[in-house]
């Protein structure tokens, strides 16, 4: 039997031929020649890849597409630039059996067989122009490239590769090569070298030059039609656009040294290249606005700088973002600008050096340049909707995914927001995920990293980056995610206090750290006021029973409004007091949803929303009120974040209780909480010089609330690290509580917060100690729906109410919540009347209620 052609690849190691320890072949039993789909690398040790071409058809009919390939199959969006092209309608070339009859290939047609037409003129069937194929009698035939070398193998093949050469028609190929193998045959080889790219049609149109031989040989290497490729390239018309008083000589110098018909500004050509000095000029909006009125499709670049950036692509047919959607991410990176374009009284950025070199100029506007070459040829990838980052000084390069904004005031629906808040919050039943720790959750700690990775950019993302914290012992965890996007700064002061903020993540493990981080990051971000929020005007006065008083969860006290202006002195922001609430007085209201009364109530928006006053309106007196994170929180599901936002109230005022009250409360036995991670992380702190234990602080809500305190044995006796959690298990509320005081330790040359007298902070030597079995903790729900209706029936049968507004953004897509529960004591210094005096008693933690001057006059450190 003759034995079947086999595809292998090889790898060219220091210029040597051939050599065979590369070598990937099929059997000899395959009916079909196959290419390996093991990698090969050249001399340069260059990664490289064969990717599939289109299939071969052998019907003998010229496809009408600019693809290499002899089939027309619809395209799909690949990663590989090598494998995309634009979708076009295309015919679908199939191979059905041919038979010969006095040398003219036939098909058999309904039972039947009919010759087939051959071609007068082309297309000509060949080896693609960026490769190059010798036979070797008696052995292979190779093919070589850029990317390696392909061996081919099997019967007749050697025979077939001479007839590529460009001169014989589909027809004509296959009747000569049917003197060596059969018509089956070479039609399954010639599919096989088409899908690898190495064979296509080539059209009989006399090559103009060097250069433009070099040109449909990258355009065949891409997997598209060289030719025509090449002569779409230099007829489709460009407009080159300056925005900003940018010089365009040198742009349309590039343009025409690369072929393209590079056309005046104002000339109506379908796409355009925009050059700016800037991605935030204000006069991109204006010609952002006018391109797509006019549907045109327009790529964005600013060649200058040590840093040139080039994309995305923006097209008029919506399926993508438009530069509103990218000049949003991009502002909130460039906060810290704001002051001084208010100071100097520019609408936009200020103008700054742009450190360059004429070869970087160059490059800058030669890769602008290329990527248009590239849309007009036909290449379609992913990569085209981003920035990408050129950085001089290594030649590497970044791409930064712009993300099509839903609620985008310009090419989306700026309405999403406002009608997500206008609606019941609805719950549905969510099971937990599979695994153990503190994921709890309705998603894995890697599955939130995998599923939000593209919310990680410093140029678009709304997370710069998220890296380990310094300065840690070595087995400790704990993430930073960069400056918290929630705070903004309206003075050069106010940027200075934002741009220590930071935004992180603790976990046990490093997995659960970076995606602690994340998930904050997304949590501050959704929360921060960005305009689009339901908003109503009124005073508390003229919505009587809708609005709820801010005094109702803020909690301050007549005594501390009397004395707040000596107070915010001397205190830190976290604690500051705010001015009484005027009720009468125009105020922007939000609803929120009660799940206890399956009502929305009306609260200020200023403490719903970080940065609210930025959406006021020029005019209108604010409220003096502000938001905390007090109750904010971020989960894998609406039910997630609601069950971890309310468990941070329990937590918090179980703080404050604790604190204030200075209450001697158990500590708890840790050898008896027998965790893995636990013993790591002792160890870890131990040999840090750290000595650590952990306080009881449920209250009378029953929820297990935890206190790690640690202090350094070298340190001052009074210097403290400490965190705190809350979890239905007692397990989970010690992990908690442990992995945020590591957050919280400082590096390691500080000692911590200075505390003196502060007694609580030390277990009560005259209670015992606390084991997992001194909760009464009936184990584990399956459902956070479950969780949700346990806690909200337990704030119920205490007199309180669950509210809850959601804050998750459309283009972020990770659920974020505030949970509000008017009662509940934040951990701010906040004295109003209620739990703080009357909890400890009730529990027969003090004797009687502490008056408002007994409470401790330490604010707690934050």
């Amino acid at each position: 039997m003759r034995s079947r052609p086999r595809l292998s690849t090889q790898t060219d190691v220091n210029a040597a031929p051939f050599v065979t320890g590369g070598r990937h072949e099929r059997g000899p039993g395959l009916s079909t020649l196959r290419r390996s789909h093991h990698e090969h690398r050249t001399s340069a040790h260059a990664r490289t890849e064969l990717r599939p071409g289109p299939l071969l058809g052998l019907a003998g009919v010229r496809p009408r597409s600019r693809r290499s390939g002899l089939d027309g199959r619809r395209d799909r969006l690949h990663r590989r630039p090598e494998r995309c092209c634009r979708r076009r309608r295309q015919r679908r070339l199939v191979h059905p059996p041919l038979h010969v009859r006095h040398g003219c290939p036939l098909r058999r047609s309904g039972g039947g067989v009919s010759p087939i037409q051959e071609p007068l003129a082309g297309p000509f069937v060949a080896f693609k122009r960026h490769v190059r194929a010798e036979a070797v009698p008696g052995e292979a035939a190779f093919v070589l490239s850029d990317k390696g070398v392909t061996v081919l193998r099997g019967g007749g093949i050697e025979n077939l590769v001479p007839l590529l050469d460009g001169s014989r028609t589909l027809t004509q190929l296959l009747r000569d090569a049917s003197r060596s193998m059969s018509i089956a045959e070479a039609g399954r080889a010639l599919r096989s070298l088409a899908e690898a790219n190495l064979v296509g049609y080539r059209h009989a149109a006399d090559l103009t030059g060097e250069d433009t031989a070099l040109a449909q040989a990258y355009w065949d290497r891409a997997g598209l039609d060289g030719y025509e490729a090449t002569a779409e390239v230099g007829r489709a018309p460009v407009a080159v656009i300056p925005v900003g008083g940018v010089d365009t000589t040198a742009a349309r110098a590039a343009c025409n040294a690369s072929g393209l018909n590079a056309v005046d500004e104002h000339a109506d050509a379908p796409l355009a290249l925009v050059l700016c000095s800037d991605y935030l000029d204000p006069q991109l909006r204006t010609v952002a606005a006018r391109l797509r009125v006019q549907r045109r499709t327009w790529l964005l670049a600013r060649p200058f700088g040590a840093d040139p950036w080039t994309g995305p692509f923006f097209a008029p047919d919506g399926s993508g973002p438009c530069w509103t959607c990218l000049a949003h991410r991009l502002s909130e990176h460039r906060f810290s600008e704001l002051p001084v374009q208010r100071a100097l009284g520019l609408d936009g950025p200020a103008a700054r050096p742009a450190p360059t070199l004429s070869a970087v100029r160059s490059l800058g506007l030669h890769s602008a340049v290329l990527e248009i070459s590239k849309w007009l040829a036909g290449l379609r990838y992913p990569e085209q909707r981003a920035v990408c980052v050129l950085d001089s000084l290594n030649l590497s390069t970044a791409h930064h995914m712009v993300m099509r904004r839903p609620q985008c005031p310009d090419c989306g629906d700026p309405a999403m927001v406002a009608e997500r808040t206008a609606r019941p919050v609805a719950l549905v039943s969510r099971p937990k995920a599979e695994g153990s720790g503190s994921n709890d959750r309705a998603i894995s700690a890697e599955g939130i990293l995998i599923e939000n990775r593209r919310l990680i950019s410093p140029v678009t993302g709304i997370v710069t980056n998220v890296r380990q914290v310094p300065g840690l012992p070595d087995g400790l965890h704990a993430y930073d995610s960069g400056h918290n996007l929630a705070l903004r700064g309206r003075s050069l002061a106010g940027v200075h206090e934002v741009l220590r903020a930071r935004s992180g993540g603790k976990g046990a493990t490093a997995t659960e750290a970076r995606a602690s981080a994340l998930c904050e990051a997304a949590e501050r971000y959704s929360a921060a006021r960005q305009g689009d929020e339901l908003v109503i005007r009124d005073s508390l006065t003229g919505l009587g029973d809708q609005a709820l008083h801010p005094n109702a969860y803020q909690l301050f006290d007549e005594r501390q409004y009397a004395d707040r202006e000596r107070w915010n002195a001397v205190e830190s922001p976290f604690h500051r007091v705010s001015e009484p609430f005027d009720p009468t007085a125009g105020t922007d209201w939000t609803p929120v949803w009660s799940l206890t009364a399956g009502v929305h109530r009306l609260l200020p928006t200023s403490t719903l929303y970080f940065g609210a006053g930025a959406g006021a309106g020029a005019g209108v007196r604010g409220d003096h009120l502000w938001s905390d994170s007090n109750g904010n929180a971020a989960g894998g599901s609406l039910e997630d974040a609601v069950v971890q936002g309310a468990l941070e109230l329990v937590e918090r005022d179980a703080v404050a209780l604790w604190w204030y009250n200075r209450l001697r409360l158990p500590g708890l036995d840790l050898d008896a909480f027998d965790e893995p991670w636990l013993a790591s992380t002792r160890s870890a702190l131990e040999r840090s010089g750290r000595r650590v234990w952990a306080l009881d602080l449920t209250s009378d809500l029953g929820i297990p609330v935890v206190a790690v305190v640690s202090r350094h044995d070298a340190g001052p006796a009074d210097g403290f690290v400490f965190g705190f959690g809350a979890h239905f298990d007692p397990r989970l509320a010690l992990r908690r509580a442990l992995t945020e005081m590591v957050q919280m330790l400082p590096g390691r040359d500080a000692s911590g917060t200075p505390l003196p007298g502060q007694p609580q902070l030390f277990p009560d030597p005259g209670q015992s100690a606390r084991t997992p079995a001194s909760w009464s903790y009936a184990g584990r729900r399956e459902d956070l729906l479950e969780d949700v209706h346990h806690i909200r029936t337990l704030l119920e049968s205490h007199g309180m109410e669950l509210l809850v507004l959601d804050q998750t953004r459309p283009d972020v897509e990770i659920p974020v919540v505030k949970t509000i529960v008017p009662g509940l004591r934040p951990f701010y210094a906040r004295f109003a009347p209620g739990r703080l005096f009357d909890v400890p008693p009730s529990l027969g933690q003090r004797d009687g209620a502490l008056a408002f001057g007994e409470l401790n006059p330490v604010p707690l450190p934050l």
